[in-house]
């Protein structure tokens, strides 16, 4: 495994982690269960742009984005793809 990959999986298994005890407690703080929302939101997304550039294979978490976030970021990337082909024409 990629030693990027490796380490980026690491740091989402351990926001995923702190999470889930974070979510455990009662009651919960909205402020703490805030901070490690964001963390495990930034970790995912710090994955995907990982896995992104060393294998191009899409964001494994794309099922989980609402249909029109999906449908706007499928634009851009074919808008970005043509421009890449005229480009190179």
């Amino acid at each position: 495994m990629s030693k990027k990959i490796d380490a980026a999986l690491k740091s989402l298994v351990k926001a995923l982690e702190h999470h889930g005890e974070v979510m455990s407690d009662r009651p919960v703080s909205a402020k703490r269960a805030g901070r490690a929302t964001e963390k495990v939101r930034q970790a995912a997304s710090a994955y995907s742009q990982v896995v992104a550039d060393k294998t191009g294979q899409p964001n494994p978490f794309v099922d989980f984005l609402d249909p029109e976030t999906v449908q706007s970021l499928r634009g851009e990337r074919d808008a970005i793809a043509t421009k890449k082909t005229k480009k190179n024409d």
